[in-house]
């Protein structure tokens, strides 16, 4: 009677437990959720390789720390339009819900901005932005306008691109609009006619979710919102969630470094003259090092940039024309044909007009200018040391003072003589008879081991060294 009645009080005991954590099951879920934290990622300026590469590790990193929200602090001109789909193709595929938060007061989400606007699952602006302008900017040298002297075929070519790429652009914001449930017609508008809106007119056409002052106040009206990701429903509690901001690390510092134009193009003439240096004195090592490392990375950026293959021709081009005229001295011709390849290939290098990814005058200017001035120094030097006498080889012998040596050392035909502290072979020149032993004679030739000497008339020598010192 009491085993069972212990049996009976302990079946009572586990099922209570049973029913207390079943009970607190959902709740220590939701205290989970509320505690998961939000991550802020900064996106500031121009949108390229670096920002697109710092963006989509942030949302992986986001996704791996099980985060509850990720939010795309926004303040961009526009960018590359690959860097762009980079971003939006992460965005849709992370299973953590993206906030894009127009920020602060003042920013501006301009071109690029706008479709990773309308991608995000929640699109916020702060007091005093503004959205839009989002038309694609014509790629290659000249723009999308006709201009006085081009044929019809190439002006029909060129309209051709220009509706392709309209077409294009005003379709992919179009199916971003209708993925989120945004203003579809406004965002063709931005495209096609590149209209923009402050962010109380955003809010009140639907482009945008809500306007929060800053990210905190983001976080208290997103409280208890419905969100569906790729990896399905989610409810934000952002009210009291901690924050966690992402900042570029040296990754991205390097990227966004070497992918400025005006680095890639430093990068490259360094790395061009570093390999010069090492071929024309091998065995340097340091300049070799140090032009191989510097042209790869330059090489390396190029091909992360819209980049102009005609202007990088003239690069080159440019630069073998100055290599050539440290070689052969053309009075400036090679010098001054390489400068001029060489600035109009850095203006043509970077094939896009999108602010931020173009090369300054300035720099190709004073590029320009510091290259003529090393080759052109190089070359004088060079020219120079080609009119100083030679002091090695047969040619140094020309000219040479030497004496005769004593009778017994010339024997026969032959006779001798002390040349630079050497005994050389010697006969006289045609119709000259050889000095006796101590007289001093000069160098005329060179044939093999025997030399030509004359004698030197001593009162003359004289005569002329008393004439050049008056």
């Amino acid at each position: 009677m009491r085993t069972n009645l212990a049996d009976w009080l302990w079946l009572c005991v586990r099922c209570v437990f049973l029913l207390m954590a079943c009970a607190f099951t959902p709740m220590s879920a939701a205290a989970a959720a509320g505690t998961a934290p939000v991550v802020v990622i900064p996106l500031k300026g121009a949108i390229g390789p670096a920002s697109a590469d710092f963006v989509v590790r942030s949302l992986a990193r986001a996704a791996d720390e099980h985060a509850q929200l990720a939010v795309l602090e926004l303040d961009t001109p526009g960018g590359l339009d690959l860097s762009m789909r980079s971003i939006i193709q992460a965005m849709l595929a992370s299973p953590v819900p993206v906030a894009v938060f127009i920020a602060p007061s003042g920013a501006r989400a301009a071109s690029a901005g706008t479709y990773i606007t309308y991608a995000s699952h929640i699109a916020a602006m702060a007091p005093g932005t503004n959205i839009g302008a989002a038309s694609p900017v014509q790629l290659g040298i000249g723009g999308g306008a006709d201009r006085e002297g081009k044929s019809a075929s190439a002006t029909d070519t060129q309209s051709t691109e220009t509706r392709k790429q309209m077409q294009d652009a005003a379709a992919y914001i179009r199916g971003l609009a209708q993925l989120r449930g945004r203003n579809v017609q406004w965002g063709e508008r931005a495209v096609r006619e590149a209209v923009a809106l402050s962010a109380t007119e955003a809010l009140e056409q639907k482009v945008i979710d809500l306007t929060a002052t800053d990210v905190p106040d983001l976080l208290v009206k997103l409280d208890g919102r419905h969100v569906t990701t790729a990896s399905g429903a989610h409810v934000l509690a952002t009210k009291n969630a901690p924050l966690v901001v992402l900042q570029p690390d040296w990754r991205s510092r390097f990227l966004a470094t070497i992918t400025d134009p005006s680095v890639a193009l430093i990068l490259m003439m360094i790395g061009m003259y570093g390999l010069f240096f090492e071929f024309a004195n091998p065995g340097m090592v340091l300049p070799g090092v140090a032009g191989a490392i510097c042209l790869l990375v330059g090489l390396f950026a190029l091909q992360l940039l819209p980049i102009n293959f005609v202007g990088l021709g003239l690069i080159v081009l440019g630069l073998g024309f100055l290599v050539a005229e440290m070689f052969l001295p053309t009075f400036g011709s090679l010098g001054i044909g390489g400068v001029i390849a060489f600035a109009i290939g850095a203006l043509m290098l970077i094939d896009t007009d999108v602010p931020g990814f173009g090369v300054p005058v300035g720099v190709v200017i004073g590029l320009a200018l510091f290259t003529a001035l090393f080759v052109f120094t190089v070359s004088g030097v060079a020219l120079k040391a080609r009119k100083r006498p030679v002091v090695s080889g047969s040619e140094a012998m020309l000219g040479s003072i030497g004496v005769m040596l004593a009778h017994e050392s010339n024997i026969g035909d032959s006779a001798w003589a002390r040349v630079r502290g050497e005994r050389w072979r010697v006969q006289a020149a045609a119709l000259r008879a050889l000095p006796q032993e101590g007289a001093r004679v000069r160098v005329l030739s060179r044939h093999g081991l025997t030399l030509t000497v004359e004698p030197i008339d001593e009162a003359r020598e004289t005569s002329e060294h008393i004439h050049n010192e008056a």
